[in-house]
């Protein structure tokens, strides 16, 4: 395996691409290691251009207004995650014989001696919160740890911070990756990796499925102890099969059912382990208890016996597991109960931003009225409604892209009342909740699962997610 060091990038002609919270990163980080550092971004609005007088002042060069040209000299181009592979950036490097790699990457090369290990998670849904709950078991194990990659703190911070300051070093670092992350990750090589699920996100980015899933695999590359897939989605099986990992290296899987050997599993309720122990033709060792997993979802289980099998893979005992679970609790917008109403029960899960998730959070609940819509990125609805509809009393539509689900809902489920609301302002979350609790019985869950992107109404997923909880205590407070 190829080494490298802070030292390798000291007077490297070094060109960032983009402004965002990654390329910022890498460029300051990057400067502070002696390399000559050109920042370019295609936009040239108020943010940019504070990020650059920023930037700037700190000695590093940015261009504004033109992220195509390759600045002249450039020996490593270091990209953000969104910029698509296609660019003409890339292509002018690729030209040149210039490598691309994303800030992941470096963070991978910046690794000193006795670094911390990797345990790496990704999939299509349930990454952060799978991080997550992988950190506070370790955590509970008494490990030095931290969530970071596509959450949190810049992973090349972590890197770079780790022992200064008089702080111990970490451990082990639970880390998100997004598929972008890993297509612009050639080196990364972890401890143990897991793939929780595969469905169709992103292929504007990628090109196709098969593009989307072979980035997806990248986590499982010279994985020396643990390739973690889903029992359930074949798909993630076949690409630990197709991964060239270290000698030794198993496959675990995880699944809802009754687990057999090398699997981690649901029997009576309880979490069980038949991969990492001494026997595990004959033995199965008691993880946590469903109960301890919040919300005991079964999506939210699945990602909870991920998490359970990366943390065994490093070697944690199963008490660290119930105490890690016990002491999570998931991220706002994802499964939050916002409220109980006349025997009416709000959930918002303004994250299910794809029908994958919005699939796996209707499957939560027995009668639902289902506020949906948005902008679709290019979704189709079938599946989706096919496999949701026995459990809907009635359905709210906002957002540009409504009318597909409106259509899918037609097909699959005429007999469904639909409230079709033609309007794409912020305004009509209240009008949504409200016709929500006109819809439903008591013993209904109104449930915010948009199944698309946010950003033809809101901000982001955050926002939509706030103006639903605050529509929901304008209910609250009117009824009442």
């Amino acid at each position: 395996m190829t080494t490298h060091g802070p030292a390798d990038f000291a007077g490297q002609h070094i060109t960032v691409a983009g402004l965002g919270v990654s390329g910022i990163s890498a460029a300051r980080a990057l400067a502070g290691l002696g390399a000559h550092l050109t920042v370019v971004d295609g936009g040239d609005g108020d943010k940019q251009r504070a990020a650059a007088r920023e930037l700037t002042a700190e000695g590093i060069r940015v261009r504004l207004g033109d992220g195509d040209t390759l600045p002249e000299g450039t020996e490593l181009v270091v990209t953000s995650p969104g910029w698509k592979p296609d660019s003409p950036l890339f292509a002018a490097a690729a030209a040149a014989g210039v490598d691309v790699v994303g800030d992941v990457e470096i963070a991978w090369r910046l690794r000193g001696p006795g670094a911390a290990a990797w345990l790496g998670v990704t999939g299509t849904n349930g990454k952060t919160t799978t991080v997550r709950m992988l950190a506070s078991i370790l955590a509970a194990e008494g490990l030095r740890t931290l969530a970071v990659g596509n959450i949190g703190t810049p992973i090349i911070d972590v890197v770079l911070g780790q022992g200064k300051n008089g702080e111990p070093p970490y451990d082990v670092l639970a880390v998100e990756l997004s598929s972008y992350q890993l297509h612009w990750a050639p080196s990364l090589r972890a401890h143990s990796g897991a793939v929780l699920n595969l469905a169709p996100d992103h292929l504007d980015w990628h090109g196709s499925m098969q593009a989307y899933a072979a980035d997806k695999g990248r986590i499982y590359e010279g994985n020396t102890v643990a390739c973690v897939y889903n029992a359930a989605d074949k798909a993630t099986e076949d690409l630990v099969r197709e991964a060239d990992v270290e000698e030794g290296c198993r496959a675990i899987g995880f699944t809802l059912g009754t687990p057999g050997p090398s699997q981690l599993g649901v029997v009576d309720g309880i979490l069980v382990d038949r991969a990492f122990v001494e026997n595990r033709q004959q033995q199965a060792q008691e993880l946590a208890e469903v109960s301890d997993v919040t919300p005991p979802a079964p999506h939210n289980i699945a990602n909870a016996l991920a998490a359970a099998a990366l943390a065994r893979a490093f070697g944690v005992r199963p008490t660290a597991v119930r105490d890690g679970l016990r002491a999570f609790h998931p991220d706002a917008h994802r499964i939050q109960h916002v409220a109980e109403l006349d025997g009416v029960t709000y959930i918002d899960d303004s994250k299910a931003t794809n029908t994958h998730a919005a699939e796996a959070s209707l499957a939560a609940y027995e009668h639902i009225v289902w506020i949906a819509g948005g902008l679709a990125k290019g979704a189709t609805f079938d599946e989706l409604v096919q496999k949701s509809a026995a459990r809907l009393r009635g359905v709210v539509l906002i957002g540009a892209d409504r009318a597909l689900i409106a259509e899918a809902l037609a097909r699959h489920a005429p007999d469904v009342p639909v409230v079709d609301l033609d309007r794409t302002d912020t305004g009509a979350m209240p009008e949504a909740v409200r016709e929500a609790a006109r819809l439903a019985r008591p013993g209904d869950t109104v449930l915010l699962a948009p199944a698309c992107a946010s950003m033809d109404m809101f901000v982001n997923y955050n926002k939509r997610g706030e103006a639903f909880a605050e529509a929901v205590g304008e209910l609250t407070a009117r009824d009442h």
